[in-house]
């Protein structure tokens, strides 16, 4: 995909989606500013494109560093997050500061840069727990936690700018993205990485509630397109599109599924729900895809074993 922008800076472009959507606007000859204070995300994840672009080592919420590193850039792809939720549960005015004041410093880099357009990384759970099946971008959120408390924020600060100060603004709720490069050594990491990391090891995961709680998960490289078809499409003004893969897997069945892959048997241990965690959650995808044609590559399946060979070392 050829890029309508010359210089992009990618916040939280050390982390795991950020990392790949650095190699992506690198691979379609952008110039790319990395903003990373390096609390989760990892060099090691641009070690391959470490001499290719310009890395600033600092908090997002440091407005002066913020505006050197944006100075002279055409576009911001808003990753850096406190992403766990129940890091957010338990921490919920830490995490605001980096999730809500965060954002907002950032739309203000944009806007004293006079930076046209902020693609901004928010989240499926600020439908919370809404019967209604799949989730739409026209449900009213019912966010059940603090981080989505944050996305939703985020999102109104974006329309906010773009009514305000004419900046464009594209929100995208991911649902649950995995894929290599995303850390599976937190309790708090993506269940699918940790399903990973146990089978490699041949170990027991723990699996909160009763297991049939199902997730839409979408692999990392057709979230990465997402964000170059929201940056490449035109006089989006300020919009908001759900990114999944449109289908769903019960949480016991992704470790049955996984183990198969990985040739283990073993049963998971099975431990009380955690606050914040939502039970059931699909994406309708068919506002991106007429608007911004998004249409996932990766089927769950093919997702999962280019992940468990990144696991796995081979």
């Amino acid at each position: 995909m050829k890029n309508k922008y010359k210089k992009a800076v990618v916040t939280g472009g050390a982390g795991f989606i950020g990392s790949h959507l650095v190699e992506a606007l690198l691979t379609n000859g952008c110039h790319v500013t990395v903003i990373d204070n390096l609390s989760t995300g990892s060099l090691s994840n641009l070690e391959q494109v470490k001499d290719h672009i310009v890395f600033f080592e600092t908090d997002i919420r440091d407005q002066d560093a913020l505006t050197r590193a944006t100075k002279g850039c055409d576009i911001i792809f808003h990753q850096a997050a406190r992403v766990s939720v129940p890091m957010t549960v338990e921490h919920p005015v830490e995490s605001a500061m980096i999730n809500d004041v965060g954002t907002l410093m950032v739309l203000e880099a944009a806007r004293f840069g006079n930076i046209k357009k902020v693609i901004f990384a928010s989240s499926c759970a600020v439908y919370g727990d809404d019967p209604r099946l799949p989730k739409d971008e026209n449900m009213f959120p019912e966010p059940l936690s603090p981080y989505a408390v944050h996305k939703l924020t985020g999102e109104l600060y974006c329309r906010l700018y773009h009514d305000l100060h004419g900046i464009e603004t594209v929100c995208l709720r991911y649902f649950n993205v995995f894929g290599p490069k995303q850390d599976s050594s937190s309790p708090y990491s993506g269940v699918i990485s940790i399903f990973m990391a146990k089978a490699v090891s041949e170990e027991a995961p723990v699996i909160y509630g009763d297991g049939n709680q199902y997730r839409d998960f979408v692999f990392v490289k057709d979230v990465v397109n997402a964000n170059l078809l929201a940056a490449n499409s035109e006089d989006l003004g300020t919009k908001i599109f759900n990114i999944g893969a449109g289908n769903f897997i019960r949480i016991h069945q992704l470790w049955k599924l996984i183990c198969q892959m990985s040739g283990v048997d073993v049963e998971p241990e099975y431990r009380p729900g955690r606050p914040g965690d939502i039970h059931e959650s699909v994406a309708s995808t068919e506002l991106a895809k007429s608007v911004l044609g998004f249409k996932p590559a990766y089927s769950l399946e093919e997702g999962l074993e280019i992940t468990l060979k990144w696991h796995s070392g081979s």
